[in-house]
């Protein structure tokens, strides 16, 4: 009995439930619509939407009539965009609007910019004119801009307000807007700008004498709805807030950013950039069509294409070297596979760098000498030893002389140094250019540096070979 426990614990994931099978198979059961609506009752709305993708429409059309427009919204909630827009667009408009009246207004703008136009003028017509408002407030900003992803459900409390007073707004405001965003209140004066922010913890350890402004913290951080997602990403890891204030460019709160919010930008802004890294326009998923991902992929192998063809015409170039040094071929894939590690080391350290929007014009050259130094270096280490072993590897497997073998050698590990100092100042140098022109640097992907690399790598490697070995040494 000892021995079963024991194997049970040591794969505590062997035991864990499959819930979503199991909605699956009480959705197809022929109970009363009560009797199911309890039962789903039982289980967590992520669960049953895991459950929702593998429903026909036959079943997901009797799940929608089971459960009630807030539960529905909480299942939808954790879908892919894509998935809540679909699903939304195809159901009674009446429902689709009773759903989205239930979300948070963010949530629910996402999904109506991913529904049919048709099916979505439609539904903000319909939709209570307050929602509306909160919508169009969020709509008015760019999918860069902190204003597009910013929730508006928030507590305001005036600044002359008495601590009873703020607390009877408090209760008021959270009973008429549902909202769970409570732990910071914000306070605007008698203009109706920011003024400070308050933490619910310090208002209910206020005795009611108390002055209100004893209070408030007039230096909690603040962004400007406006400013974009990048720009910013890293000043807002730094704080520890439930949720920071989205001001307007007149300093009036147009509404909050919170912890889950910053968790859903900081996972989609690093799922873009590793798509970029890959060469890819963008980020791709199991349920993405073939279309989709052949016009996320294919311009960008087509200019690795030209690159690559690029490569091929300089070693074409260099036929009557390759001809006179045969040995050569053997170590190209060498020489070009250490240039490709190595730029594509410094570009993974460079996009890190120059995601501080702080960084200095003084900073990004030193980023490039560094990164260059760190190549040069790297490149004497590496270069080397190889010197040393591919000169014992070419005298005993090809039959050259010591001479020869050690000078073929050594040109291999001069070449190899040579373009490692290159990689490593490309692949820093050309996300700060793209930076520069206001491009993402992530677009410097790895495929798109490697390739460059390569072509940087063979014109280095043979052209030495045709300088030292053919025109010096006469091999």
């Amino acid at each position: 009995m000892n021995e079963l426990n024991h194997s049970a614990n040591a794969n505590p994931m062997a035991s864990r439930p499959d819930y979503d099978t199991e909605i699956v198979q009480l959705i197809a059961q022929k109970l009363s619509p009560k009797v199911m609506r309890d039962r789903l009752e039982e289980f967590h709305a992520n669960d049953i939407a895991d459950a929702f993708t593998r429903l026909d429409d036959v079943s997901r059309e009797k799940l929608f009539k089971l459960l009630d427009a807030q539960r529905l919204a909480e299942v939808i909630s954790y879908l892919d965009e894509d998935q809540q827009a679909d699903y939304l667009n195809n159901i009674n408009i009446k429902k689709a609007i009773a759903i989205l009246s239930e979300m948070e207004p963010q949530d629910a703008g996402r999904i109506l910019k991913n529904m049919s136009r048709t099916r979505r003028d439609v539904i903000i017509e319909l939709l209570d004119s307050d929602l509306r408002k909160k919508i169009a407030r969020i709509y008015a900003y760019g999918e860069e801009e902190i204003g597009s992803v910013m929730s508006t459900d928030f507590i305001e409390i005036r600044k002359n307000s008495s601590i009873k007073e703020a607390m009877r707004s408090l209760r008021d405001q959270t009973r008429q807007s549902n909202t769970d965003n409570i732990s910071v209140l914000y306070v605007i004066d008698e203009n109706g700008l920011y003024y400070g922010a308050i933490h619910i913890q310090d208002l209910f350890a206020s005795s009611a004498d108390e002055n209100l402004e004893e209070i408030i913290e007039l230096n909690f951080p603040i962004v400007y709805a406006s400013e974009t997602i990048d720009s910013i990403m890293d000043d807002l890891k730094d704080y520890a807030e439930d949720s920071i204030p989205v001001l307007n460019n007149d300093n009036q709160i147009e509404g909050i950013i919170t912890k889950q919010d910053l968790l859903e930008v900081f996972d989609k802004e690093m799922s873009e950039d590793y798509a970029r890294l890959a060469g890819l326009a963008a980020e791709e998923d199991l349920q993405e069509s073939l279309f989709a991902s052949l016009k996320k992929r294919t311009p960008w192998l087509l200019l690795l294409l030209v690159l690559s063809l690029g490569v091929s015409a300089v070693i074409s170039l260099f036929e009557s070297v390759v001809a006179s040094v045969t040995i050569a071929v053997a170590f190209q894939s060498l020489i070009l596979d250490m240039s490709g590690n190595v730029g594509t080391q410094s570009l993974a350290v460079s996009i890190r760098v120059l995601s501080d929007p702080d960084l200095k014009t003084k900073e990004k050259l030193y980023l490039i000498v560094k990164e260059t130094r760190t190549g040069f270096v790297n490149g004497c280490i590496i270069g080397s030893g190889s010197a040393l072993v591919l000169g014992l590897f070419i005298h005993f497997s090809s039959g050259y002389s010591w001479i020869q073998a050690y000078s073929i050698a050594l040109c291999i590990a001069l070449a190899m140094m040579v373009s490692m100092v290159i990689s490593s100042f490309t692949g820093t140098a050309i996300p700060v250019v793209f930076q520069k022109f206001g491009i993402d640097p992530a677009a410097a992907s790895g495929p798109l540096i490697t390739t460059l690399n390569d072509l940087i790598g063979a014109t280095t490697y043979y052209s030495m070979i045709w300088i030292i070995l053919i025109q010096i040494m006469h091999i």
